[in-house]
C-alpha cells in the first residue's frame, strides 16, 4: 500500500503588473543644488533690509551722527582743528549713535526667537552654525558701510568748512578715524548680536549690552575713591567705550589712537562670538 505523499507546496503568484515599479524613475525639473554659506547670507540680507528695526535704528543712527556733526561743525572755527581731525564733531554723534547699533545687533537675532520665526529658519537650514555665521557676516558689513558713511560725510562737510589754506587748518588726516571709529561700533554691535543669540531675549540683552557701555564709564568715578581700587578705575577709565571712542578721533592723542581699546573690544566680542556658536549648538530651539 503506497503512502500519500504531501501536498506539494504552491509558488506565490505573481505580482500583479500595476505593482511593479516603473520603468521610468521620475526626475524632477527644479534643478537640486547644495546649500552653502552664500544661501544663508542671501537669506540674511533679506531679513535685515526688509524688517523695519533696521529700517528705524540705522535711520536714526544717520540722523544723530550726521545731524549732531552737523551742528557741532557749524559751532566751531578754524582754530578748533588746528591739531584735531575733521571727523571730531561725528564723535559727539556717535557717543549716542552707537546705542542704536547695539539695538540692531541685539534684534537681528532675539526677534526671530521671540516671534518663534526661528524654529522656521532652522528647519530651513538645519546647520545652525551657518545661519548665526551669515547673521555675524552681513549687519557687520552693514553696520561698517553705515557707520563709516556717516563719520565720512561729517568730515567733508567740515573741512569743506573750515579747511581753507592758512596755517589754522587742520592738518591730521583723518581717514583713519573713519575705519577705526566704524569699526569700533560695528565690533559694539556684532557683541550685542552674540548677547542676544546666548540670551535669546531682546529686553535682557539690550540691558546687558548697556550696562557693558554706561558702567565702565560711571564706576571709575567711585573706584578711584579708594586706594586699593584706584588702579582697576583708572583701567576702566582707560578702556570704557566713550573714551575709547575719544582715543579713535584723537581727542587723547598723548596716549595712543585707540589701537588697544580696538583691540580689547575686538577681544572680548571673538570670545562672546565663540560662546554664542557653542551654546547654539548644546541647546535646544
Amino acid at each position: 500500500m503506497s503512502t500519500p505523499q504531501p501536498p506539494m507546496p504552491q509558488q506565490a503568484a505573481a505580482a500583479p503588473d500595476w505593482q511593479a515599479a516603473p520603468g521610468n524613475s521620475y526626475t524632477s525639473p527644479i534643478p537640486v543644488t547644495r546649500t552653502h554659506l552664500g544661501h544663508a547670507l542671501n537669506s540674511e540680507w533679506t531679513k535685515i533690509k526688509s524688517v523695519r528695526s533696521t529700517m528705524w535704528t540705522l535711520g536714526i543712527f544717520l540722523l544723530l551722527v550726521i545731524g549732531i556733526g552737523f551742528l557741532v561743525a557749524a559751532q566751531t572755527t578754524n582754530e578748533d582743528f588746528g591739531d584735531v581731525p575733521y571727523t571730531i564733531p561725528a564723535f559727539f554723534g556717535l557717543m549716542l549713535g552707537q546705542i542704536c547699533l547695539i539695538t540692531l545687533g541685539v534684534l537681528v537675532v532675539s526677534s526671530e526667537y521671540g516671534t518663534g520665526m526661528i524654529r522656521t529658519t532652522f528647519t530651513a537650514s538645519p546647520q545652525r552654525h551657518r545661519v548665526l555665521a551669515a547673521k555675524l557676516v552681513i549687519f557687520f558689513a552693514v553696520a561698517f558701510a553705515v557707520s563709516a558713511f556717516a563719520i565720512g560725510l561729517v568730515g567733508l562737510f567740515t573741512e569743506g568748512m573750515h579747511g581753507d589754506a592758512s596755517g589754522e587748518a587742520s592738518q591730521v588726516a583723518w581717514g583713519g578715524t573713519v575705519v577705526m571709529g566704524a569699526l569700533y561700533v560695528s565690533l559694539l554691535g556684532v557683541l550685542a548680536l552674540a548677547v542676544g543669540s546666548m540670551l535669546r531675549h531682546s529686553a535682557g540683552a539690550i540691558t546687558t549690552m548697556l550696562g557693558v557701555v554706561l558702567l565702565p564709564a560711571i564706576m571709575p568715578a567711585f573706584l578711584m575713591m579708594s586706594e586699593s581700587l584706584r588702579t582697576i578705575g583708572e583701567k576702566m577709565q582707560e578702556y570704557n567705550a566713550p573714551n575709547a571712542l575719544a582715543h579713535v578721533f584723537r581727542l587723547d592723542s598723548e596716549n595712543g589712537h585707540g589701537g588697544a581699546q580696538l583691540g580689547l573690544l575686538a577681544g572680548v566680542t571673538a570670545a562672546a562670538v565663540v560662546g554664542a556658536f557653542v551654546l547654539l549648538e548644546r541647546r535646544d530651539v
